[in-house]
C-alpha cells in the first residue's frame, strides 16, 4: 500500500506507475493523477509547443517512411475503403457532392468528416465529427462481433 501525494488516497501498488528510481520502485503520484497531470499539461499550458514539436517529428525521414508503410498496408488490406475514399475526394474535388459544414448529430457542431455506412455505395455519406464518427464504427463493429458470433 502507499499514499499518493497529489491525492493522498492510499492505494495498492498496481495504482501507481513503476519507476526504477524510487526507492519502492513505483511513483510517488497514482495512475489517476499521473494521467489528469500529462493530459492537463499537453492540452493545456503547453498545448502550442507540443503540437509544434509533433509536426516538426513527423517531418523526419524515418516517420514519414513508416507513415507510408502504414498507409499502404492499410490500403492492401481494405481496397473497398480505399476505392470510396478515392471517389468521395473525386467527387468533392469536381463539386458534384458538398461537404457538410457540421456534424449531421443535431446538438453537436463540430466539423464533420465522412463516415461511410456501406462501403459499396462511396457517394452516399454521413458528415460526423470525428468523436460521433468513431462511435458509428464502433456500434457497427458490435453488430458485426455479435453475428458472427
Amino acid at each position: 500500500m502507499k499514499q499518493c501525494f497529489k491525492c493522498n488516497e492510499i492505494k495498492s501498488l498496481d495504482g501507481f506507475y513503476k519507476h526504477a528510481l524510487m526507492a519502492d520502485g513505483h511513483l510517488n503520484k497514482c495512475k489517476e493523477c499521473t494521467k489528469r497531470d500529462v493530459r492537463n499539461y499537453r492540452y493545456g499550458e503547453a498545448r502550442e509547443r507540443i503540437l509544434r514539436y509533433d509536426r516538426e517529428r513527423a517531418k523526419m525521414p524515418h516517420r514519414k517512411a513508416q507513415a507510408r508503410r502504414i498507409i499502404s498496408r492499410w490500403q492492401r488490406k481494405h481496397p473497398e475503403r480505399r476505392t470510396a475514399h478515392s471517389m468521395l475526394r473525386n467527387a468533392i474535388l469536381s463539386g458534384r457532392v458538398s461537404p457538410w459544414p457540421v456534424c449531421a448529430i443535431p446538438e453537436c457542431s463540430a466539423k464533420p468528416e465522412a463516415h461511410h455506412p456501406d462501403y459499396s455505395n462511396p457517394l452516399d455519406v454521413v458528415w460526423l465529427c470525428p468523436s460521433h464518427h468513431k462511435q458509428a464504427h464502433a456500434i457497427a463493429w458490435r453488430k458485426k462481433s455479435k453475428k458472427e458470433a
